[in-house]
Formats: C-alpha cells, sequence, structure tokens
C-alpha cells in the first residue's frame, strides 16, 4: 500500500524550533501559525512545497510528563511518511540542509527510501515509490 504525509501530527518542545526545522531543512511552507487565547493553544500547520493534500501540525506537548519522551521514542514507533516524487533531488538537498539520516538510501521492490530524524527524534521515510 503505498502511503505518504498526508495531515500527521508532530509533538514538539519549541514552535519557534520546529517551524525552522521544517522550513529552513526540509523547504516546507509555513501555512498557518495562529495563537487562540481562549485555550491557549498556538496553531502551526507546515506543508511541503507543492503538494496540495499534505500537511503536518506542528502541537506543542501538554505537559511535562509527555514531553519527557519527545526525543526518546524509537522502539516501537511508527515510521512517518514523506513521499517524493524525485528521491535523489531531496535526499542531497535535505542532506545539504544538514538533515541527518540513520539510514543510508535503499532501493527495494516498492521504491527507493531512506531514514531521516527530526530534531525531536522522530524517525521519517523519505519514499519514492516505484511508478506503476
Amino acid at each position: 500500500m503505498k502511503q505518504s504525509l498526508a495531515h500527521v501530527a508532530v509533538v514538539v518542545r519549541d514552535y519557534d524550533e520546529a517551524i525552522a526545522f521544517y522550513t529552513e531543512k526540509l523547504g516546507f511552507e509555513l501555512v498557518e501559525d495562529t495563537y487562540q487565547p481562549e485555550q491557549d493553544k498556538r496553531w502551526v500547520v507546515v506543508k511541503p512545497q507543492g503538494d496540495g493534500d499534505a500537511s503536518v501540525l506542528l502541537a506543542r506537548a501538554s505537559n511535562d510528563h509527555q514531553a519527557a519522551y519527545i526525543g526518546d521514542q524509537a522502539g516501537d514507533r511508527v515510521f512517518l511518511f514523506l513521499q517524493t516524487d524525485d528521491f535523489w533531488r531531496d535526499f542531497e538537498a535535505y542532506k545539504n540542509r544538514g538533515v541527518e539520516f540513520t539510514r543510508d538510501p535503499k532501493t527495494a521492490d516498492y521504491g527507493t527510501v531512506a531514514v531521516f530524524k527530526d530534531l525531536y527524534g522522530n524517525l521519517w521515510d523519505l519514499v519514492e515509490f516505484t511508478k506503476d
């Protein structure tokens, strides 16, 4: 089954730090940055350029107990998928911007994939699926 980024929520410690990571290192666009005083919430949404339906909601940890687990989520953590239409272009661009890849590119039956970490330790598969 083909998977791609679509409306993913990522828990972050610091909104500005997370916005900088996604916009400067991954080239995402900042779509929304709104503070709602009545709920004491900040809504921050970023999206890959040129992908109309995909987006990432950056959500702040709601308490100290939750915040302690950010960046320490390997083990049974589910991978997040970022689909690309040009793997090598994006792989080189991300590396040049300082993104840390934890698994080198490999080609499988379904396509080409490499794994990178965001600044909170979340693991992302950068994937270009084999074209049918």
